[in-house]
């Protein structure tokens, strides 16, 4: 399955607490990924195209589809599986999200979210947007966070411009699913909308807008464009990240991957499965250290 990372990147970690942000597809395949564990995260599954099947060890056995939003909080320890619906290739195209948890919140129980119908905004000239976490211009998301944070589908038609306001003293990214956008920042000094670096940013890329912003200008090319915006609070821990953890420190991650070779009951067992799961990769033979940013 072609897989495309957009974060984390050497020198940019995080965006607010989110910290890990894939996109898988698009293509005709089918995808099988066995029982795996997760610690310190939520993962945030946002589909664009096909259907996922999703089952974890708290019970939950879903269909991922759509304008569905699943949220799975690791807290200490879970374990999951996704598989495409269907024994034949499907199109599938999704976008695989992690939010790092704060201390007060990653040693507790693990859970599972479900919503649909999430928030709609009208963006003006036929723009839209699905706030899916968060908040976004005065929408929220039902969804349950930890941090101060927002993730946003935008969708512009071919030609739309677009005023969205953000907050100061968060940190945003933008990254183009399909079309190309300018996008024209408004620092919190700017008196003039129209100041601020310009930037096109097409598929493939992610945007990093900082911090310090009371606003972007969002311009679509000559096709219809949709695009996910990043953002939340700066987060105040450094983290360890090692395959499918989010840690603090090396001691942590190797405490969490021997429990998992070991089948020990801090992951649980993932309904519908037996014995079947992902084996952890050996350890670096160097210690793990965070991940410092850079820009």
């Amino acid at each position: 399955m072609s897989v495309h990372r957009f974060l984390p990147q050497r020198d940019l970690p995080l965006v607010g607490a989110w910290c890990f942000l894939d996109r898988f597809g698009p293509q005709r395949t089918r995808m099988r990924v066995e029982p795996h564990p997760h610690i310190g995260l939520q993962t945030v599954t946002w589909p664009l195209a096909g259907e996922v099947h999703h089952r974890d060890t708290l019970g939950s056995d879903v269909v991922i589809e759509r304008g569905a939003l699943n949220i799975m909080t690791s807290g200490a320890g879970i374990a999951h599986s996704e598989y495409s619906v269907g024994d034949e290739p499907i199109p599938l195209d999704a976008l695989q999200l992690w939010v790092a948890l704060p201390e007060e919140r990653r040693h507790g129980a693990p859970d599972f979210e479900r919503h649909v119908g999430l928030p709609e905004l009208d963006l003006g000239g036929g723009a839209t947007a699905t706030v899916v976490v968060g908040e976004l211009a005065g929408s929220a998301s039902p969804a349950t966070m930890h941090t101060p944070i927002v993730g946003a589908e935008l969708r512009l038609p071919a030609g739309a411009v677009v005023d969205l306001p953000l907050e100061t003293a968060w940190e945003y990214a933008v990254v183009p699913v399909f079309g190309s956008v300018r996008v024209d920042g408004t620092d919190a000094a700017d008196a003039d909308a129209d100041a601020g670096a310009q930037d096109a940013v097409a598929p493939g890329a992610l945007l990093y807008l900082g911090d310090g912003r009371r606003g972007i200008r969002l311009t679509a090319g000559d096709e219809e464009a949709t695009v996910f915006l990043l953002g939340g609070e700066p987060f105040g821990d450094e983290i360890v990240m090692w395959w499918n953890f989010v840690g603090r420190s090396h001691d942590e991650i190797e405490v969490a991957r021997e429990e998992w070779e070991t089948a020990s009951d801090r992951f649980g067992h993932v309904v519908g499965h037996g014995d079947e799961r992902i084996p952890a990769p050996p350890l670096p033979h160097v210690r793990l250290t965070p991940r410092r940013r850079r820009l």
